[in-house]
């Protein structure tokens, strides 16, 4: 199987996802926009809405599949929620189509703050939103 393709990590990009943030106006244009990232994903095929596939520690259903070409790695993922799909965009952007080595150096952290989203999500959603992260940095260890 192959992955289904998406603009995310290579023509929508940290930078610019964090520009389009920045120069938001307060919190629900914020959410307004990351909505709106959610609906330039793919939807994941049904073959790849596996139990297998699903991201545990995530509140909402969250299917995260990926294939390693070379050294790098490609990633598709989707939720049955709006703006869990929203916030998978900003992990995509982050580790689309990257090797290992530039996986587990890119700061996540650095990057959550710098969209200011982490203090208005709620503590579940955060969660989730670590968890995809984790499972990611766990598939480029192996």
């Amino acid at each position: 199987m192959t992955l289904p393709a998406h603009p995310f990590g290579t023509e929508i990009t940290t930078d610019t996802i964090v520009a389009q943030m920045q120069s938001a106006q307060g919190w629900e244009d914020r959410y307004r926009q990351v909505i709106q990232l959610g609906k330039k994903l793919p939807a994941l095929p049904e073959e790849y809405k596996q139990a297998e596939l699903l991201v545990s520690g995530c509140e909402s259903q969250v299917w995260l599949a990926h294939e390693q070409c070379g050294d790098v790695f490609h990633f598709a993922a989707d939720s049955d929620a709006r703006i869990v799909r929203g916030l998978i965009t900003l992990v995509l952007a982050a580790y689309e189509g990257k090797d290992a080595a530039a996986i587990r150096a890119f700061d996540i952290d650095g990057y959550f703050d710098r969209l200011g989203l982490m203090a208005h999500l709620s503590p579940s959603r955060g969660n989730g939103l670590k968890a995809i992260v984790e499972q990611i940095k766990q598939l480029a260890a192996n």
